[in-house]
């Protein structure tokens, strides 16, 4: 029997995630809800931000107008938006993500930065931007479910979000589901590489670009929308319309109509994967089963989103991993040290983790060297290849790291640095 708690932990340790909760859909109920880390809430109901998963929303809403007859899937985005610099792509190459247009908005890093107003947003992104012709491949553009959340706009009359709530969210009964977050809510974190302190990401409102990926929502909340994807709703989107959207949209891979799709040891799964400054979050349902999952966590990389499905659900756990918690004090002894080093030419990570120094190659922390920091400064190696040895820090005057020397092994910041003495001269 699967244990969806240790794998969860797991994924929680091996990603280096402050917080991270889970759900288990089976038949169509949530059977199973977990978290590992510090979740500030009830891990069914602690709000995370969703990020693209909040283009599924948009993407549905669309469909309900072209069912009610107020677009078609051929129209130019033109019709509804004439400001729009890519006006010719219709509504189902945005959809699909193949109408050519750059992934990213001019301008600064938009989920970081606050939001502009979509006149602002509409007259920066003409079609210089342009990657390829239209239906040429498929070519991920946030931009593109920007245009679309302000054509439902236009046609509804009142803000994209509004027509979301009172639509969408209402009738399924998502009332955690919000356009800001609202308590108990998780805050957003980067970890850093190398030292693994936290620092907080704004929780920007993301302005013109919301409907790419605004919405906050919990597990509980995604639950319902998962099994929605799967079986429809009689007052919101018919199941035949919802199979049109978990139809493969040649020339896109693996994209229908604002639906990701995916294939997991021959189990056909849809829904998305939602990324933002600080969050990450992943949500997909076997649609012929209703069984499914959804996982969310406050941390900007280390959650596999895609492998979900496969990681909670599949037959092989995750690799074992302790549990994860943020440095909050590094030793003084330790500044400088963390980061990118070579032996020679061999690059190699020197992390301060749990307490301890760890070198190892990039990325793979397995057999890594391990150095205790001691009351008087000393590192000292105590597992590895260094067990027992001193590692010694030369510093410049200013305080700044030269280079690592233990035993005879010279650590630089580049390969055979010309200003660090290693034994055996500098090759030419």
């Amino acid at each position: 029997m699967i244990d969806l708690d240790e794998r969860l932990s797991r994924l929680q340790g091996r990603g280096r995630l402050p917080s991270v909760v889970a759900g288990v859909l089976s038949a169509g109920s949530l059977t199973w809800v977990g978290g590992a880390g510090e979740v500030p809430g009830p891990p069914d109901d602690t709000q995370y931000r969703i990020g693209s998963i909040t283009k599924t929303l948009v993407a549905v809403t669309v469909m309900r107008l072209r069912d009610e007859g107020l677009l078609a899937l051929t129209d130019p985005i033109g019709r509804f938006v004439p400001e729009a610099g890519y006006a010719e792509a219709s509504v189902r190459d945005l959809l699909a993500h193949v109408s050519g247009m750059q992934s990213e908005p001019v301008g600064s890093w938009w989920e970081r930065s606050p939001g502009v107003p979509v006149p602002d947003l509409l007259a920066a992104n003409t079609s210089a931007g342009r990657v390829a012709d239209t239906g040429s491949y498929y070519h991920y553009s946030n931009l593109g479910f920007a245009l679309l959340g302000e054509a439902v706009a236009r046609l509804r009359g009142r803000p994209w979000f509004e027509v979301v709530a009172d639509e969408l969210l209402v009738p399924l009964g998502m009332t955690r589901t919000s356009y800001l977050p609202v308590a108990p809510h998780a805050q957003g974190y980067s970890v850093d590489h190398f030292h693994e302190t936290l620092t907080e990401e704004p929780h920007q409102d993301t302005g013109a670009m919301a409907p790419a990926g605004q919405a906050w929502s919990t597990v509980a909340d995604l639950a319902r929308w998962a099994d929605f994807l799967a079986t429809g709703h009689e007052t919101v989107l018919a199941r035949e319309t919802l199979d049109e959207m978990a139809t493969l949209q040649a020339p896109a891979e693996g994209y229908g109509l604002g639906l990701r799709l995916m294939d997991v040891r021959g189990t056909a799964y849809a829904g998305h994967t939602g990324s933002m400054p600080g969050f990450l979050a992943s949500l997909f349902v076997d649609r012929s089963r209703r069984d499914g999952v959804v996982a969310l966590a406050n941390a900007t990389t280390g959650l596999p989103a895609e492998s979900v499905p496969r990681l909670l659900l599949g037959e092989h756990a995750p690799p074992r991993a302790e549990p994860w918690v943020p440095t909050t004090v590094v030793p003084e002894a330790v500044t400088g040290l963390p980061g990118l080093w070579f032996w020679g030419h061999t690059a190699l990570e020197l992390r301060w983790h749990h307490g301890v120094l760890r070198l190892h190659q990039p990325g793979e922390v397995r057999d890594a060297y391990e150095f205790e920091v001691r009351a008087d400064g000393t590192i000292v190696g105590t597992v590895g290849y260094h067990r027992g040895e001193t590692m010694h820090v030369h510093r410049r005057p200013d305080g700044s790291v030269s280079h690592l020397v233990c035993a005879t092994f010279v650590y630089t910041r580049i390969p055979y640095d010309p200003d660090v003495p290693i034994p055996g001269g500098h090759p030419a």
